[in-house]
């Protein structure tokens, strides 16, 4: 957002947390136009400024008494002291404020944006020239006519002033007076009209103009970034047929190498060993010894508060340096089994006090209402993917709650990390089930309903997974939902916010929030990978992943690092392929894994490690064995959204839900009876009754403000925020009443946020 230079609402000093070494040091801090920037002193304000938050996504969490943090979901954290409680409350109050002001402003820019056509109507055009046109004759006319006027009212002065001193009282001088007192009411009259035109000229002018200078802006920013978008596509078209033509050339040279988790092998402990000079069946990286985990943070790189003048990067996991290792597999002697891990069926294990349920295995099959995505997207590049208005055509009848819950489909692999004691093979199931949550990624290209604040979903499924999880959209600014679930022997919550922009080729997005899983004593945590949906401008959509996830033990140290492939034109490498090693806490190797994440995942046992091949460390692993296959779909699921069967059940009507669930949003379940036009009617005033309240909650804070009395910020309903002593960021955390308040009915908490 653009907000006017203004004098700042608020500056003093205050105690700014920097590292482990300094601890907190004095900063002195600047609050303006919806920025909070700090400096070491008054001084450097003129040249240098260490650090800047924008206040529109960030959250403020008080502490204690003197404490408290500003934190814009992960990137970029600030902890803060005051010198005593009325001075923390002060800056609390003034930056809730400032937050307020800063969203407000920048929702109407981007109102404004939304309500300008980003082409007028040509008769439109034509009618404001006209109306232009015959404004200017106006001037001219009253131009032509003042010249006129005021030429005979100074004629008619001349013609006074050359009259004799003594000639003053004759009737001589009374005929010139009265001439040049009726010049001078024709020249007010004219002069009048002129003003009168040159007003509503430039107020036409004014009004129009504005209009114009944006949507000429806009047009700018898009051509130059269309052109960036033809210079890429005619690159790659270019890269294209030269690797075709050289493919061609060299097919007949080229073999792929075949990976033994398809070919049958027995238990049997006696091995051949790999020849040192063979090739690497896959490459896996291996975090370096700069990369250790401690106990009480995601990593040293990253693990509790940003050193001085740094951001808390979200990537920062992701930047470290790795080293690369090739794995062999050593065969057997004979054929065999594959050790294939079959999934488990999800009737399995069924609590004997929970009745199973019947749930539906369809939902009412798309309509066939093409309409274009780029006709909607080319007027959004470089825009934030929560903000850009999308009619439900482009939406799947899910809620980004639900789809988060859809994460869960294959809990089995969590049931089995819980029940061994193998801390190597807990991670490789926990590694399994985070890669499993992408599978159903593959061609699920609609976009998720975005939550409405204090949306609620709730999902029982013991009676068949073993597990149920509640989820809430616990902020409006950033988009952030918290969700909780408990399963067989485990536990697994997340704050989940995304950074994402369209950039006119593709669309990206980067997850925020950390996932935390506890089994027994040990506690996990991992960051989601980004994802990329290609094709926006022409052909058929596609999703990808990338990017590096780190799973982190940190009641023991151990860890395992996944690394998502992204897919390149130019690589033989298997599409979509995900490999992975655990590693135990002093760094050693332990397990590999490798597979896709649409598919299926293998582990093996390292056996021993030797030497370096081309440069690269070698692993030597035991036989692969399937540790999670994705159970495909039915034939048809394609005419359903592509869901799965838990997909389609997750929105399936059930008594007793909280009023604000996700089932009972109108707009959504009008999308899923295939009534898209009824839906995009809902989901706008669904919209507007969210914006009014949104502008009721913030007048009333600005009025306690100015009142200088309190005001209780919003807070949702079954998560609260606290600090996580993992990451030592805010977090909201499921306080555990949500169940007790559905046995009882009790839902008199719950806001009225649907029509």
């Amino acid at each position: 957002a653009k907000f006017q230079q203004s004098e700042p609402e608020m500056k003093g000093w205050l105690a700014k947390w920097t590292n482990y070494l300094k601890g907190y040091q004095k900063r002195w801090f600047v609050l303006s136009n919806g920025l909070l920037s700090y400096y070491r002193n008054q001084a450097e304000m003129a040249h240098t400024c260490r650090g800047t938050i924008s206040l529109v996504s960030a959250v403020i969490h008080t502490e204690d008494s003197c404490n408290f943090v500003i934190s814009n979901g992960g990137t970029q954290t600030f902890h803060l002291k005051a010198s005593n409680e009325i001075e923390r409350q002060k800056w609390v109050t003034a930056l809730e404020l400032a937050k307020a002001r800063a969203v407000r402003t920048m929702e109407s820019e981007e109102d404004e944006e939304l309500d300008m056509p980003s082409q007028m109507d040509k008769s439109e055009l034509l009618a404001v020239l006209r109306l232009l046109h015959v404004k200017l004759e106006d001037l001219s006319m009253c131009s032509d006519l003042i010249a006129k006027h005021g030429t005979a009212l100074q004629r008619a002065l001349s013609e006074l002033e050359q009259l004799e001193p003594g000639a003053a009282a004759g009737p001589d001088a009374a005929g010139k007076m009265r001439a040049v007192n009726e010049r001078a009411t024709l020249f007010r009259i004219t002069a009048t009209a002129m003003m009168n035109a040159c007003s509503e000229y430039v107020q036409l002018a004014q009004s129009q103009g504005r209009k114009w200078v944006r949507m000429l802006q806009h047009e700018h920013e898009q051509c130059v970034r269309l052109q960036e978008v033809l210079e890429q596509l005619a690159k790659q078209h270019s890269h294209l047929e030269r690797a075709a033509q050289e493919a061609a050339g060299t097919a007949s040279g080229v073999t792929s190498v075949q990976h033994n988790s398809s070919s049958a092998h027995s238990d049997d402990d006696e091995f051949f060993d790999a020849p040192e000079n063979s090739a690497a069946d896959f490459v896996v990286s291996i975090p370096g010894k700069g990369h250790r985990r401690t106990s009480s943070g995601l990593s040293l790189q990253s693990e509790g508060r940003a050193s001085e003048g740094q951001a808390t990067d979200s990537d920062a996991e992701s930047d470290h340096a790795c080293e690369e290792a090739g794995v062999i597999t050593r065969r057997n002697r004979g054929p065999g089994s594959t050790g294939a891990v079959t999934p488990k069926s999800v009737d399995g294990d069924c609590p004997d006090d929970i009745p199973k349920r019947q749930r539906r295995q369809r939902i009412p099959e798309k309509p066939n209402c093409s309409l274009s995505l780029w006709s909607i997207m080319k007027n959004c590049i470089g825009k934030e993917l929560t903000k850009i208005p999308m009619p439900v055509n482009f939406n799947e009848p899910l809620s980004t709650l639900q789809r988060l819950t859809e994460d869960y489909e294959y809990s089995d692999l969590l049931d089995r990390a819980a029940k061994t004691d193998d801390l190597a093979m807990q991670l490789v199931y926990i590694a399994a089930f985070a890669v499993s949550s992408y599978a159903t990624t593959s061609n699920r290209t609609g976009k998720p309903f975005n939550p409405l604040l204090g949306e609620t979903y709730e999902c029982d499924r013991r009676d068949d997974y073993g597990w149920r999880s509640i989820s809430e959209q616990v902020s409006h600014h950033p988009p952030m939902l918290a969700q909780y679930c408990e399963g067989r022997g485990w536990r697994c919550w997340q704050e989940f916010s995304m950074s994402s922009k369209f950039r006119g080729k593709y669309l990206q997005v980067v997850p925020l929030g950390v996932v935390h899983l506890v089994i027994g004593e040990n506690h996990f945590t991992w960051r989601k990978v980004t994802t990329v949906v290609h094709n926006i401008i022409v052909g058929k959509l596609w999703v990808d992943h990338h990017g590096d996830m780190d799973i982190t033990n940190h009641t023991t140290g151990h860890a395992c690092h996944l690394k998502f492939i992204p897919y390149s034109y130019f690589s033989r490498e298997t599409p979509r392929k995900v490999t992975g090693v655990v590693t135990d806490k002093e760094g050693t190797a332990m397990c590999v894994l490798q597979g896709t994440w649409d598919s299926k995942m293998e582990y093996a046992r390292v056996v021993g490690s030797h030497g370096s091949l081309k440069g690269k460390a070698i692993l030597e692993s035991a036989t692969p064995k399937v540790i999670w296959r994705r159970v495909m779909p039915s034939d048809d699921y394609e005419r359903m959204y592509n869901f799965t069967v838990l997909a389609c059940q997750l929105n399936e009507p059930e008594p007793n839900v909280a009023p604000t669930d996700s089932r009972n949003r109108p707009d959504q379940r009008f999308m899923e009876e295939g009534n898209w036009d009824e839906a995009n009617q809902i989901k706008l005033q669904l919209e507007e009754k969210q914006r009014s309240v949104r502008r009721q909650r913030e007048a009333e804070a600005e009025a306690a403000a100015a009142q200088g009395r309190p005001y209780v910020v919003y807070e949702p309903v079954w998560f609260k925020k606290e600090m996580d002593t993992i990451t030592g960021n805010p977090i909201h955390v499921y306080q555990g009443e949500y169940w007790t308040c559905k046995e009882e009915g009790r839902w008199d908490r719950c806001p009225s946020i649907y029509l």
